[in-house]
């Protein structure tokens, strides 16, 4: 930003001098988690959630779950702590099995007190994860969700749907904003031969925000996700085309805070000494180029100490609730990420 900013208080409003008029401005904190097989104990008949029962693979019972439940609330309720005294604004989730356990992360005693309300559908995934958005009631208002099937051609060459992406128009402190949760299909096979898949997830985004576009010419977009790519890989740089310089970036153009620290070897998950940037947060360049009261300032990885492995050889990598099949009862194999947005607003809703 251009602009000298002051935090006052704890209230983090932001005071900006400007023709010796006082405008308001306040931070938001936009943040995605992949919460690692967030399922409930029951079986589910019409989903391959069997590993996840007390008598499956993994012994799920309520005590497991009831951890992992208390892990997940501690790694969300210290999201953009640095700067916000709260939890994160607008959560994007996804790996949840139902509407339920998502309540009960939601209901947790670390965030109860923030008011936060659910968007989500029982989708098609097989294995019944689906994506979800948590939201602050006080601060973001949705007004409209649309969930955009996805089909695939799996290896017998049938059609098949996998996860859905979830689009909701909402008003965040008054203005209009676009929200886009995504899980992209993985890299189950290997990364090429997995990849017109997840070419086929960009070009949904792309058709989405096209449509949007048609709609309103200069729509306020935020698109989140576990995109199962980094932000150099084919689907993000070359079909959807994200940008990782925010220098004179296009109203019409996007751009991603997660490209740059990828170069620098940050990431969000590890895999025998790699890391990846597959948890990602984009926005249309209006949200970037000044022309639009909500104005993205940063990017980051919540990768505090009590969410990694302290020691071995996984030492620094995401404290999984998983590893090689043993239960070691930590919180994801994924790091959340997380955007700090600036909002030019006459009040500011729901200051913490």
């Amino acid at each position: 930003m251009k602009y000298l900013i002051v935090f006052i208080s704890l209230t983090l409003l932001i005071t900006l001098a400007s023709h010796g008029q006082e405008k308001r401005y306040g931070v938001r904190t936009v943040a995605f988690y992949n919460l690692e097989n967030l399922f409930d104990t029951i079986d589910d008949p019409d989903r391959f959630d069997e590993d996840f029962t007390p008598s499956g693979r993994y012994r799920w019972n309520s005590t497991r779950y009831r951890d992992k439940v208390d892990r997940l609330a501690e790694a969300i309720s210290g999201i953009g702590r640095r700067i916000r005294r709260g939890p994160p604004d607008i959560l994007g989730v996804c790996e949840a099995e139902n509407k339920a356990v998502l309540n009960d992360l939601a209901n947790h005693d670390l965030l109860m007190p923030y008011g936060y309300s659910i968007l989500h559908r029982d989708g098609p995934d097989e294995r019944g994860i689906d994506v979800g958005l948590l939201y602050r009631k006080s601060a973001f208002q949705p007004m409209s969700v649309k969930w955009h099937p996805l089909m695939i051609r799996n290896e017998e060459r049938f059609w098949e749907h996998t996860r859905e992406q979830m689009v909701v128009l909402g008003y965040m402190d008054g203005h209009p904003l676009y929200l886009i949760v995504n899980h992209w299909p993985s890299r189950r096979g290997g990364e090429l031969r997995s990849r017109p898949f997840r070419v086929a997830a960009a070009e949904l985004n792309q058709f989405i925000i096209d449509s949007l576009s048609a709609i309103d010419p200069e729509p306020a977009l935020i698109a989140m996700g576990d995109f199962n790519d980094n932000p150099s890989d084919y689907a993000l740089k070359q079909v959807l085309k994200i940008k990782s310089d925010s220098v004179r970036i296009g109203n019409g153009e996007l751009y991603s805070p997660m490209g740059g620290m990828f170069r620098k070897g940050m990431g969000s998950l590890a895999y025998r000494d790699s890391w990846s940037m597959f948890d990602q947060i984009y926005t249309s360049g209006n949200l970037v180029n000044g022309n639009k009261p909500l104005q993205l300032w940063k990017g980051g990885i919540h990768d505090a100490r009590s969410l990694t492995v302290r020691r071995g050889i996984q030492k620094g990598y995401p404290y999984r609730t998983f590893t090689s099949g043993r239960y070691t009862g930590g919180f994801s194999d994924h790091f959340p990420v997380y955007a700090y947005f600036i909002i030019e607003a006459e009040v500011l809703f729901g200051d913490d």
